[in-house]
């Protein structure tokens, strides 16, 4: 499965960004999808993950409340709608997908099987 993620940038602290992750698997749909995000010197943390079965999502406790994940089967494609944002969430932001994916392991990174090439989100304060 080949992950290609978009939509980042330089915002200022307050806005606003989506990002967007297609994937070239056809059965999409069967796939648990994920964002991570790594800042310089520090390691990948989870951000949030959304359940192929019945969408549900998983947040990070840092993001959640500003951040929403969604899915578009049809498009094959996740988003992640970052709102409010801080210079705390500046990263290369990373989305990951993975069929067989149980609950427990959704926020480590180590446990998903394929990755896209990350898109750098820069909030400036």
């Amino acid at each position: 499965v080949q992950l290609q993620a978009s939509g980042g940038g330089l915002v200022q602290a307050g806005g606003s960004l989506r990002l967007s992750c297609t994937a070239s698997a056809d059965s999409f749909r069967s796939y648990v999808m994920s964002w991570f995000r790594q800042a310089p010197g520090k390691e990948r943390e989870f951000v949030s993950a959304i359940k192929s079965s019945d969408s549900r999502p998983f947040y990070a406790d840092a993001v959640r409340g500003r951040f929403s994940i969604s899915r578009d089967n049809a498009k094959r494609t996740v988003f992640l709608q970052m709102n409010s944002l801080t210079p705390e969430d500046t990263a290369v932001y990373y989305c990951a997908a993975d069929r067989h994916i149980i609950n427990s392991a959704i926020r480590s990174a180590g446990s998903w099987d394929y990755w896209g090439q990350g898109t750098l989100v820069t909030v400036s304060s």
